[in-house]
């Protein structure tokens, strides 16, 4: 028919090597991180999510005020940030829906095509949702904070919130991130939720059953070290691990970049 032009092999070659271009080159990451962020803020049930995380943490510290619940031996800090540990979870929550939202829907096929290095997609997912949960975390946990300082009495130890709250926010960050791993690697959104839950919260609570390694059980989790740089009098060396705050984020950190090496290798070998 006039005005169309044949599918030659040769037409599908230039078309084949014209994507990999467009995926490719010194601008291949930055386009591969606009792509990222256009399909995150288009997606509701991540973009909920992740509000729904941003906003937990100062209600939880108006709650605990109202019902003063706070234990004599706790913080300001740790009773004001009592409800990060549920935040925490949803932090994951973010990290895995942003991949298996794609595996869900088929589009992953799309981004793979619009990007064929996969190891720059998964960079440009991580740093996504690093920096994204960073920034909301920080806000919303000094947010609780202060309201936790402005309503809690005097008689309460104070805490020490900085430097304490930048490595929250930083845990936060590698709970997500630790879900983008666990959703790579699961690709299915239901067991990779589960999945990463379960290493948030099963530590703590089967850690007891396990008598003298108790510590040893709970303290490697992200929920530990997250409860030991809000000062929270939970976070006993008996519980979690004698490891103090900074050695113990840096350990979570540790085997989450092991993870996402993983998610990368896996990510390279299959076929979608």
């Amino acid at each position: 028919m006039t005005g169309e032009r044949p599918m030659t092999a040769e037409r599908t070659g230039r078309d084949e090597r014209d994507g990999a271009t467009a995926g490719s080159g010194p601008g291949a990451f930055g386009r591969a991180l606009a792509y990222e962020w256009i399909k995150f803020r288009s997606v509701r049930s991540t973009v909920w999510t992740a509000w729904t995380m941003a906003l937990l943490p100062v209600p939880g510290a108006v709650f605990v005020a109202a019902t003063e619940s706070l234990q004599p031996d706790d913080t300001v800090l740790g009773g004001s940030l009592t409800i990060a540990v549920p935040a925490l979870a949803l932090a994951a929550v973010v990290g895995a829906l942003v991949v298996c939202g794609e595996y869900g829907s088929g589009t992953i096929r799309t981004t793979f095509a619009a990007v064929p290095r996969r190891g720059v997609v998964l960079s440009a997912k991580a740093v996504l949702v690093g920096g994204l949960l960073f920034a909301l975390a920080l806000p919303s946990c000094a947010g609780a904070y202060l309201v936790g300082d402005a309503l809690l009495g005097e008689e309460y130890a104070q805490g020490e919130p900085m430097p304490a709250l930048l490595g929250v926010a930083a845990a936060f960050a590698v709970a997500g991130l630790l879900g983008l791993a666990v959703g790579t690697l699961v690709r299915h959104a239901a067991g990779a939720i589960t999945a990463v839950v379960g290493v948030l919260l099963l530590p703590s609570m089967l850690g007891p059953l396990f008598g003298d390694a108790e510590r040893w059980v709970a303290g490697v989790s992200p929920t530990a070290a997250l409860e030991k740089l809000t000062q929270t009098s939970d976070a006993s060396a008996e519980a979690v691990g004698s490891l103090t705050a900074w050695p113990s984020l840096l350990l979570v950190t540790g085997y989450t970049a092991a993870a996402l090496l993983g998610a990368v290798i896996v990510l390279r070998r299959r076929d979608v």
